[in-house]
């Protein structure tokens, strides 16, 4: 596994979210206290009592200026689709911003229409 692959293993705890520029909506795929576990290149996210919201797998790219990652959900509406996404990982943080399925990977952590940014502490 690279640097970052072995960083992000473990438990995150999402502590943002904002979708199409607006902070903190309701979410599907997340909620406070929603825990992200990482083991190898899947994913798996729940909230804090168990309930599924969101698995699936993820590939990165850490020599990418920003530094990419695509999700690939296994259910609900974007199962199977490429999500094209940038990360950043520092300390026990990690932050991604991830494009709808049809569009190009973004630049910046700016957000707006169809960008979804995630936040998250080590557990």
């Amino acid at each position: 596994m690279n640097d970052d692959l072995d960083r992000l293993q473990g438990k995150w705890v999402q502590v943002s979210f904002e979708e199409n520029g607006r902070v903190d909506l309701p979410d599907s795929h997340g909620a406070d206290g929603a825990v992200m576990t990482i083991s190898g290149h899947s994913f798996h996210v729940a909230v804090p009592a168990g309930n599924t919201l969101v698995e699936g797998c993820f590939l990165l790219n850490d020599a990418a200026d920003p530094k990419g990652i695509d999700w690939i959900d296994s259910m609900g509406e974007d199962a199977g689709k490429v999500l094209p996404a940038i990360y950043k990982l520092a300390d026990d943080r990690f932050q991604f911003a991830a494009a709808d399925a049809e569009m190009e990977r973004p630049k910046t952590f700016a957000g707006g229409q169809g960008i979804t940014i995630r936040s998250f502490v080590r557990l």
